[in-house]
């Protein structure tokens, strides 16, 4: 498996080896191995997520308080979409930056994410399908988000695709109001919360 660090730290994209034949086709999106090699640490599974998207669905920006936040590995099991994961983290080297992976069930590209960033996508094919392994639970009180169409951010949204957004993301703040209320994670605990991942 290949991994590429992504412009925003603390998040990489990971390529495994398809092997297709004439019965259809096997491959291995997460292998704990990389991720190790890759982190410094294994990912502590708590839960799983999947989600099933008509084109034009935007889901996100969401972001969780960190420490713990929660940190995840999602990868396109049916369909296609355009993934991107924002450094939301107030003090990072790369704060308000982002990168975009398109991830889909033929090339089963994955990404990961750790606590404090944030992460959106939309589905580029109707039916698209997104599985999502979580190392924390949902956490209602301790989970937040970014308007996904704020101009100052200026994500990579198809200008083709009308976007579809839940209510919740549509009235979500701008990276500068979040900023203002404080309401984003801190690139030092972060920090501090990765290096405590590491030493366990």
């Amino acid at each position: 498996m290949q991994v590429c660090e992504l412009a925003v730290r603390d998040a990489y994209e990971f390529v495994p080896k398809t092997f297709p034949d004439q019965r259809g086709l096997f491959v291995a999106p997460f292998q704990e191995a990389a991720l190790i090699e890759a982190l410094g640490h294994p990912l502590r599974l708590a839960q799983t997520n999947h989600s099933v998207s008509q084109r034009g669905t935007i889901r996100g920006v969401h972001f969780a308080d960190t420490p713990p936040g929660q940190a995840k590995y999602i990868y396109c099991p049916r369909g296609a979409l355009l993934d991107v994961v924002v450094d939301l983290r107030t003090g990072s080297p790369t704060f308000g930056h982002w990168d975009a992976v398109r991830l889909d069930s033929t090339d089963f590209h994955a990404i990961y994410l750790a606590e404090g960033l944030g992460h959106a996508f939309v589905a580029l094919e109707d039916d698209t399908a997104m599985t999502y392994l979580c190392s924390t639970g949902y956490n209602p009180a301790a989970e937040h988000g970014i308007n996904p169409l704020d101009p100052e951010l200026g994500l990579p949204w198809p200008a083709d695709l009308p976007p579809i957004l839940s209510e919740k993301d549509r009235t979500a703040p701008s990276l500068a109001e979040a900023a203002s209320a404080g309401m984003l994670p801190r690139y030092e605990d972060c920090v501090a919360h990765y290096e405590k991942l590491r030493a366990n």
